[in-house]
C-alpha cells in the first residue's frame, strides 16, 4: 500500500508558472486527441459523401441509421468506456505497486462488460427495419438503413476493443500515438469507400463495411503500439484491481451521463419533424447538429485529458495540483467557448452556405447560429466538468446535473417556445440554450465549490489499493484458516 498520505493544501493560489505548466501538459494531451476526434469526425463525413453519390434513398437510409446507431450503439459504449477513466489514471499516478494489474485487469473487465452490452445492441441492429416501420418510417427507407446496420453489427466488436484502449492509453498521457493510429486509419478510409461502393458495387452495405474496416486498422495500430511500446503486463488475476460490480457501477453512471446529452439532439431532430415547414426545419436541424459536432471535438478532448490529469494527481495523493488541472481544464474550455461564440456569429451565413444553396434553408441556419454559438460557451466548460467529475470518480453527479438540465429545464423550454409561443424553429435552440446553462452553472458550482480535493485524493489511493486490500482479507483469513487448524482459540 501506499505509504505517502494525501499532500494538505497549504496553497490557497497558484503561481504563474504552475499555471502555465499545468496548460502545456493538459495542451499536450488536448492538441493530439482534438486532432484524432476531428479524424474520426471526417471519416463519418465521407461516409455521407459516399451516401449521396450513391442517390438520395441510399443517402436517406444510412442518415437514418448513421443516428440509429449512433443512439442505440457507439454512444452507449463511448459511455461505458468512460467508466475506465477514474480507475486508470488514478491507478497509474499511483505509487501503488500493483498498479500495471490494476491497469489492465480493468482493461480486460471493461472489454468483458462491453462485450456483454453488445449483445441487446447487435439484436436491435439486425431487427432495425422492424423498428422503422413500427415507427412509421417509408419502407424503402427502413430497408435501406437496415442493410447499413447489419453491415455494421461487426463493428460493435471492433468497438469493445477501440474504446477502452482510448481511454487505457489517455489515462497514461499517451495521446500522440492515438493521433497517428486514427492519421493512419483515415487516410485508407477514402481509397476503402472507393474501391468497396465504386469498384465492387456493395452500395449502403459498402460504405458500412469501409467504416467497419476503418476502426479495425485502428484497434490493429492500437494494439500493435501497447505490444510493441506500451507498458503492459500479462501478469494478472481475476481478483486484481476493483471489483467487477465496482466498475460495472461506474460504467453506467458514465454511459448515463454521456448519453442523456447525445440524445436529447436527438430529440430536436424528431420536435423539428413537428414545426410547421418539417422539412427545412429537419434539414436545418441536420446542418446545426453536424456543426455542434465539429464543435464538441474540442470540449471532448478537453474532458477525457483533465479526466486523466485529475486522475493522476489525486492517485499520486497530490490534491492540490488535481485542482489546478480543474480550474486551467475549465478556463481553457471557457476560451474555446467565447471562440465558438465569435466564429458563429461572424461566418454564419458563409458557414450555411457551404451546406446548401437553398435560400430559406441557409436563412434559417444562420439566424440560429448565434444561438447555438451561446450554447457552446456553456456546453465547453459542461463537457469538461464532466470529465472532471468522472475523473473523481462521481459519475452520477454528472448524471443527475444533465438528467435535470436537458430534460426538466431544456425540453419545457423548447417545446413550450416552439410550439405553444409559436416561436417555431429558433425556439428548440433556445430550449438547448437553457438546458446549457442550467447545466453549466450546476457542474461548475460542484466541480468548484463542492469538491473536497483532499477527501478525493483519500478516495483515490483507496481504489489503487484495492488489489492490496483484498490481498489482506485473504491473507487474514487463511491466517485464521491455520490457527483453527492448530486448535488456537481467536
Amino acid at each position: 500500500m501506499k505509504s505517502s498520505n494525501p499532500q494538505p493544501n497549504n496553497n490557497k493560489g497558484f503561481t504563474t508558472s504552475q499555471i502555465i505548466a499545468e496548460l502545456k501538459d493538459l495542451m499536450s494531451m488536448a492538441i493530439p486527441i482534438t486532432a484524432m476526434n476531428q479524424l474520426v469526425f471526417l471519416r463519418a463525413v465521407v461516409s455521407v459523401l459516399f451516401l449521396g453519390r450513391l442517390g438520395s434513398l441510399e443517402l436517406a437510409g444510412g442518415s437514418l441509421s448513421l443516428g440509429f446507431t449512433n443512439i442505440t450503439g457507439y454512444s452507449v459504449l463511448v459511455g461505458l468506456a468512460s467508466g475506465l477513466e477514474p480507475v486508470c489514471s488514478q491507478a497509474y499516478g499511483s505509487n501503488s505497486p500493483d498498479k500495471w494489474m490494476i491497469l489492465s485487469s480493468s482493461l480486460v473487465r471493461m472489454i468483458f462488460i462491453l462485450m456483454l452490452a453488445i449483445i441487446p445492441i447487435g439484436f436491435l441492429w439486425l431487427n432495425v427495419e422492424r423498428i422503422l416501420l413500427f415507427m412509421g418510417q417509408d419502407a424503402d427507407i427502413a430497408i435501406m438503413a437496415a442493410k447499413y446496420c447489419m453491415y455494421s453489427v461487426p463493428d460493435l466488436l471492433t468497438n469493445c476493443l477501440l474504446q477502452p484502449l482510448r481511454v487505457y492509453l489517455r489515462s497514461q498521457g499517451v495521446t500522440k500515438p492515438q493521433m497517428w493510429c486514427s492519421m493512419i486509419a483515415v487516410a485508407f478510409h477514402v481509397p476503402l469507400n472507393y474501391v468497396m461502393v465504386v469498384r465492387m458495387g456493395l452500395g449502403v452495405g459498402g460504405v458500412a463495411m469501409a467504416s467497419v474496416v476503418t476502426n479495425l486498422n485502428m484497434v490493429v495500430l492500437m494494439i500493435g503500439y501497447v505490444w510493441v511500446y506500451g507498458k503492459w503486463r500479462w501478469r494478472w488475476r481475476w481478483t486484481d484491481g476493483i471489483g467487477m460490480g465496482e466498475l460495472w457501477r461506474l460504467s453506467v453512471t458514465s454511459c448515463m451521463g454521456i448519453c442523456l446529452e447525445w440524445w436529447w439532439y436527438e430529440i430536436v431532430t424528431v420536435l423539428a419533424g413537428y414545426l410547421e415547414n418539417p422539412r427545412l426545419a429537419v434539414a436545418g436541424t441536420g446542418i446545426l447538429i453536424q456543426t455542434t459536432s465539429l464543435m464538441y471535438t474540442v470540449p471532448m478532448a478537453l474532458a477525457g485529458c483533465v479526466s486523466a490529469r485529475v486522475g493522476n494527481e489525486l492517485g499520486a495523493g497530490r490534491p492540490n495540483k488535481a485542482k489546478l488541472a480543474a480550474v486551467v481544464a475549465l478556463a481553457s474550455a471557457l476560451v474555446v467557448g467565447f471562440i465558438n461564440v465569435i466564429w458563429t456569429i461572424v461566418f454564419r451565413d458563409t458557414w450555411s452556405a457551404l451546406f446548401t444553396h437553398d435560400q430559406m434553408l441557409q436563412s434559417l441556419v444562420s439566424s440560429v447560429m448565434p444561438i447555438m454559438g451561446l450554447c457552446e460557451l456553456g456546453n465547453c466548460p459542461q463537457t469538461t466538468g464532466c470529465g472532471i467529475l468522472r475523473g473523481t470518480a462521481r459519475p452520477a453527479v454528472g448524471v443527475r446535473i444533465n438528467l435535470g438540465s436537458f430534460y426538466f429545464v431544456g425540453t419545457p423550454v423548447a417545446v413550450g417556445l416552439a410550439f405553444y409561443y409559436k416561436v417555431g424553429f429558433s425556439g428548440l435552440w433556445y430550449g438547448l440554450l437553457s438546458a446549457q446553462f442550467a447545466c453549466v452553472v450546476s457542474v461548475l458550482y460542484s466541480v468548484l465549490v463542492q469538491t473536497d480535493w483532499e477527501g478525493e485524493a483519500l478516495r483515490a489511493e483507496k481504489l489503487t489499493n484495492s488489489t492490496s486490500v483484498v490481498e489482506m482479507v485473504t491473507e487474514e483469513c487463511n491466517d485464521v484458516a491455520r490457527d483453527h487448524e492448530k486448535g488456537v482459540l481467536i
